[in-house]
C-alpha cells in the first residue's frame, strides 16, 4: 500500500513539475527570458526533443519552439484571418467546402522563412508567403477535441 501511495505522490509531483516548466533546460529558459523579458507566464510543452513556450505578448497568442540548447527553431504568432495571403481563403473554400477557419497564425522559422497556418476541422493547412498550399497537418489532439465535443464547427 505504501508503494502505491508513494507512486501516486511521485506521479503528481512529476506532472506538476513538468507543467511548471521545471524540465526545461536552463539554456532554453535563459534564451526565452532574454527574448521576452516582459513575459512572466508561459506554458511549456515538450515536442519530441524540443521545447515550446506558449504565452501572450501584447494580447497576441504566441509560441516559440526551442531546441535543447536554446536555439529558436520557429516562432508562431496568431493573426487575423484577413492577414492571410491572397488565395488562402479561396483554396479553403474550394477544397474544404463548408469548413470555417478556426485559427490562423504566421510562422517564421530559424532561417526567416515565413509560412501561414489556417486551422480548419480537417486539420492545420500550411501555406507559403504567397498563399500557395504546402501541406496539411492532422494532430491527434484535434481528434480528441472532436471526441470531447470541443469542436467549434
Amino acid at each position: 500500500m505504501k508503494n502505491l501511495i508513494l507512486s501516486a505522490v511521485f506521479a503528481v509531483f512529476t506532472l506538476t513539475a513538468f507543467a511548471k516548466g521545471d524540465d526545461v533546460p536552463s539554456a532554453v529558459k535563459t534564451k526565452f527570458a532574454s527574448l521576452y523579458p516582459t513575459v512572466k507566464k508561459a506554458k511549456w510543452d515538450k515536442e519530441e526533443a524540443n521545447y515550446e513556450a506558449s504565452f501572450e505578448l501584447n494580447e497576441v497568442e504566441t509560441s516559440v519552439l526551442f531546441d535543447a540548447n536554446g536555439n529558436v527553431l520557429e516562432t508562431e504568432t496568431e493573426i487575423a484571418v484577413s492577414a492571410l495571403p491572397n488565395g488562402v481563403a479561396d483554396y479553403i473554400s474550394k477544397n474544404y467546402a463548408g469548413q470555417k477557419i478556426k485559427e490562423t497564425a504566421k510562422i517564421v522559422d530559424a532561417n526567416g522563412v515565413i509560412t501561414y497556418e489556417a486551422e480548419v476541422k480537417a486539420g492545420d493547412l500550411i501555406f507559403d508567403a504567397t498563399g500557395n498550399f504546402l501541406k496539411k497537418i492532422v494532430e491527434a489532439e484535434d481528434d480528441d477535441d472532436e471526441k470531447d465535443g470541443k469542436d467549434k464547427d
